[in-house]
């Protein structure tokens, strides 16, 4: 555990010299309590988390919510002092579908970890947040909270933060044995059909994997499908362009797949040609 946890967050740039046998006493906010949920913050190393509880049979939402509605989390850090910037990092989303359609996000307890970086490394970072972000049931409904902690250097990192960041899709120069692995990618811009196909290997195998692609600047992309798979670890996915997608706005762009499975998670950039 010690060891894959370093190589992804020496990757992402945000723990450093974490070791896990550090962690101790926790630096944690008040819970807050929204609609059908309860929201705080968690501290340690140079990362904050945003730990969300959510009832049976609620979800909340992914940076993309997917197909059938819902809302993206969004954070003011305005408030704060010390603080140059904050960079949210997402674990390993699943897909929900039920009569409306398919929707991506989290159910039961998620934490969101946040690199944090100080304009002052030796001094506090006094973290305030404003967040908002959508519970749901049978209907989307918009819940809000607003957040403070105070984090001095050096804090010890959680337990649910180091978990949290054991989820983080990893990408291709912190993959981990069991990741899933972006293969090939091949588009089909023109035609009656345009579309995008992912070639995807797990290592060791996988039970359940999905695929999710997402364009900058908000520009919409339909959920793959799973179009193949042959029982030993090579599957693909398709992404249908055909229907209420801004092909031209799409061209030149660089893309985003993040392969998750029941053994590891992935992210991949690749260009839209």
């Amino acid at each position: 555990m010690r060891r894959l946890l370093i190589v992804l967050t020496a990757a992402l740039g945000c723990l450093g010299g974490f070791r896990a046998s550090d962690a101790a006493a926790e630096i944690a906010s008040p819970w807050v309590d929204g609609h059908s949920s309860r929201v705080r913050l968690v501290g340690g190393a140079s990362l904050v988390g945003i730990e969300i509880e959510l009832p049976e049979g609620w979800k909340t939402y992914w940076r993309t919510p997917g197909e059938a509605g819902g809302v993206p989390p969004a954070f003011d850090w305005s408030g704060s002092k010390n603080l140059a910037s904050a960079q949210v990092l997402y674990p390993a989303p699943k897909r929900f579908s039920d009569s409306s359609g398919d929707t991506v996000g989290y159910k039961g307890t998620i934490v969101l970890p946040v690199r944090l970086k100080a304009e002052d490394p030796a001094k506090p970072i006094e973290v305030q947040l404003g967040i908002d972000y959508g519970v749901c049931k049978d209907i989307c409904i918009p819940a809000q909270a607003k957040l403070e902690l105070t984090l001095p250097p050096g804090t010890p990192m959680p337990e649910e933060l180091i978990d949290a960041m054991t989820k983080i899709p990893a990408p291709a120069e912190a993959r981990r044995e069991a990741d899933p692995i972006v293969k090939k990618v091949a588009a089909e811009l023109s035609g009656p059909k345009p579309h995008i196909t992912l070639d995807v290997e797990l290592p060791g195998g996988a039970e359940h994997v999905d695929a999710f692609v997402e364009a900058p600047d908000g520009v919409y992309v339909p959920l793959p499908k799973k179009t193949s798979d042959d029982g030993k670890g090579q599957v693909t996915f398709e992404v249908d362009l055909s229907r209420d997608v801004d092909i031209p706005a799409l061209k030149g762009k660089e893309m985003t797949a993040t392969v998750v499975s029941d053994k590891g998670q992935s992210e991949e950039k690749f260009p839209l040609q």
